[in-house]
């Protein structure tokens, strides 16, 4: 535990301050700054000596979180990083990405602010980086299996880094020209810096696992020669179909997906000069959807000199304190203001978009929308509450709706349930055998957490069934079972 009576002397939570605002939207470098290590170990002392620590139910990884603020109170670090290595791959990620359940659990979060534990995370891993503790962990023999993933998400690449440090052969398939999914490009620099995920790469290349980019498996590479060249394949593709807006002027131009906007943004960020870049600059922008995607939109359309900046939520504004229905320790779902919030743009909630008016060159040009309520358990629109509003560009955050089944999926076979999800077992396997299923394309879209914990997993699974047993680490594996070679 960390300091006996660290939360009866410390109240205070305290974060890292975010940098000013008109300094941050002059450029894509990460919004906070750095608390000092002196401060996040005193940070660290608010952890209580729980009966039990519901912040282990409440982070889906299993976070050892009070041993870890325990050497971070000593300002032992790379015993933090060990401690907090042993369950997560990428603490780095997470400490910038994850929304943290893990602090909504935190029993001192009853009647206290609760501990920082993300920032702590972070710090802990950035840390490591610096001291020189993140080092390769190369395996000592190799099996002589294959294993092929298809996608270097997070998912991906947990699964990826655990079997090879098992002494499996892991060859990981991407369709960018660069490792890394969505933490790649559908994340902005302005949250996730890209020399944060190469570091992590280079040392699981380091490791021995090999990396294979601009290739899109289904295309260049069949389902079929997938099968037949590895002993194992594991689909962490994403759910990336994004859901659409069905209203009259969809089809014109200047309407886009989010991810595809944030996509080609943080390209010509990262200076690809032959990507199709599509500007805010000088327009009006609604983006319609009000999560972390519609956020990081808000962010990079501010930082490309939009005119204006719209959220459009076609649902309430959530509560600002946790509501009875969400009784600690579970994760209420809350408002809350980003980093992109805070430096601008408008939020506009219970409103719905009902058509899409272009000019005479076929460009989008306005938006007609309409307030809705909930009535009967459906949301119905308000009569009388039309209205306009200008909008040169569109942006669609309106989540995803799963996985893209034309290519590899139809060419293996595999099942897909009603909600776009391949079908798998309590294992992790889908119904063809040696396929295995990691993250987002067997659960739906969901957290990073989430993600790395399914990878580490699956990872497992996949070890057993190519050895008949496996000494890897698997947080959330319903239970055993013995697999065929």
């Amino acid at each position: 535990m960390a300091d006996p009576k660290g939360f009866l002397n410390v109240r205070s939570r305290e974060l890292p301050a975010h940098r000013p605002v008109n300094e941050r939207l002059g450029d894509y470098a990460e919004v906070h700054g750095l608390l000092p290590l002196a401060l996040v170990s005193k940070q660290a002392s608010r952890c209580m000596d729980c009966g039990t620590p519901f912040c282990h139910m409440g982070c889906p990884l299993g976070n050892v979180i009070p041993d870890w603020n325990t050497h971070s109170w000593r300002g032992d670090w790379a015993d933090a990083l060990e401690r907090l290595h042993a369950t997560n791959n990428f603490p780095e990620f997470t400490g910038r990405l994850c929304p943290a359940p893990c602090e909504s659990a935190c029993v001192l979060g009853i009647n206290q602010e609760p501990v920082t534990i993300r920032n702590i995370e972070q710090t802990v891993a950035d840390t490591g980086w610096e001291l020189g503790s993140v080092t390769p962990q190369i395996p000592l023999r190799l099996t002589g299996h294959t294993v092929a993933v298809i996608g270097s998400g997070p998912a991906g690449l947990a699964v990826a880094q655990q079997l090879t440090r098992a002494g499996h052969t892991v060859a990981v398939f991407e369709r960018d020209d660069a490792p890394g999914g969505l933490l790649r490009y559908g994340i902005p620099q302005f949250k996730l810096e890209k020399s944060v995920l190469d570091r992590r790469l280079d040392q699981m290349k380091a490791e021995g696992t090999r990396f294979h980019s601009s290739v899109d498996v289904g295309v260049e590479l069949t389902g079929e020669q997938l099968l037949e060249s590895f002993d194992a394949v594991v689909l962490a593709i994403g759910s990336r179909v994004g859901r659409d807006l069905n209203v009259p002027g969809r089809q014109l131009n200047g309407i886009h997906q989010a991810v595809e906007y944030l996509t080609v943004s943080t390209q010509h960020v990262l200076g690809d000069e032959d990507v199709d870049f599509i500007s805010a600059e000088g327009k009006n922008v609604v983006v319609i959807g009000g999560g972390d995607t519609g956020s990081d939109c808000v962010g990079t359309a501010l930082r490309q000199g939009a005119k204006s900046v719209t959220s459009l939520e076609i649902m309430p504004e959530l509560p600002h304190e946790r509501p009875a229905s969400d009784p600690w320790p579970t994760f209420p779902r809350l408002f809350k203001v980003s980093s992109s919030h805070e430096e601008g743009g408008e939020r506009v909630y219970s409103t719905s978009t009902v058509e899409i008016i272009g000019d005479d060159q076929g460009n989008v040009g306005k938006l007609v929308l309409t307030d809705v309520c909930m009535e009967n358990g459906r949301l119905v629109n308000v009569e009388g509450s039309q209205r306009e509003i200008p909008a040169e560009l569109v942006l669609l955050a309106m989540g995803f709706t799963g996985v893209e089944e034309v290519g590899l999926v139809d060419q293996l076979g595999v099942e897909v349930d009603g909600r776009g999800r391949i079908v798998r077992d309590d294992h992790w396997a889908t119904s063809v055998p040696g396929v295995f299923v990691a993250g987002d394309a067997g659960r739906g879209q969901s957290l990073i957490v989430w993600a790395i914990a399914e990878g580490r997993s699956v990872a497992a699974s996949v070890d057993e069934y190519l050895r008949g047993r496996t000494s890897l680490p698997a947080p959330i594996v319903p239970s055993a079972v013995q697999f065929r070679p």
